[in-house]
């Protein structure tokens, strides 16, 4: 099954452009980010994946509903929200504004995370690598906030499924690579960050030398006036 965009649902106004809060502002406390937290992906039996198609869907109040096919896969909605610190990469006008958007995505139990992955960035236009961005589930404990970031191989209906359909007990958010993750990036781009950063050091430099320069002449022309004869 495809992954596709939910367009033309009634409830499209979601994926509207909000202002995204950062991790800190969601809790009175946060935990620190676990990179890598291996799913505890319990298959479970048709007449189980029923009960909980059921049950998550008593719980909707959005319009957001699974389905639940004769083959036992299912097919929902799932709401990732974008947070990028920088601009990516694109070949249109659409992905500037993408940052802080909510997107709902229609997928199936069988899509992976690098399959919804994939269908941002296209849908945003990125030309980017897949690899520079990663999807985190974001939960809620108490006044914790733990972001935890999914493997590509991890299956994100299943996570909304055992989660139930409420967004402040799990929630998706698409973000590039931790700092220090320097391989997804191609030879040209780390010379390209390295030119950007002599650059700003020689600025900064300069700078500073004329802001002394400047403090210097003022002592200069000071001392002067008290070393004038009378």
């Amino acid at each position: 099954d495809r992954v596709h965009e939910a367009a033309g649902h009634e409830d499209a106004e979601r994926q509207l452009p909000q202002l995204c809060p950062s991790f800190k502002r969601l809790a009175p406390g946060r935990a620190p980010d676990v990179e890598k937290e291996k799913e505890t992906h319990n298959y479970l039996s048709k007449e189980e994946i029923k009960e909980k198609v059921h049950k998550y869907n008593l719980a909707v109040t959005d319009k957001l509903k699974m389905t639940l096919n004769s083959n036992g896969i299912y097919t929902g909605f799932i709401q990732v929200q974008m947070e990028l610190c920088r601009p990516a990469q694109t070949s249109g006008k659409l992905a500037p504004s993408s940052n802080g958007c909510m997107n709902t995505l229609h997928i199936s139990s069988t899509n992976t995370v690098g399959e919804v992955i994939e269908a941002l960035l296209k849908k945003f236009l990125v030309t980017e690598s897949p690899a520079k961005f990663a999807l985190y589930k974001r939960c809620h404990r108490e006044d914790q906030v733990y972001a935890c970031k999914l493997s590509d191989r991890e299956h994100p209906l299943y996570l909304r499924l055992v989660a139930g359909p409420r967004t402040d007990t799990l929630s998706f958010v698409l973000r590039e690579h931790e700092i220090g993750e320097w391989e997804a990036f191609s030879l040209p781009e780390l010379q390209n960050f390295l030119r950007i950063l002599d650059k700003e050091e020689d600025e900064q430099l300069q700078g500073l030398k004329r802001r002394y320069a400047a403090y210097r002449h003022k002592l200069e022309e000071a001392l002067s006036e008290v070393w004038k004869p009378g």
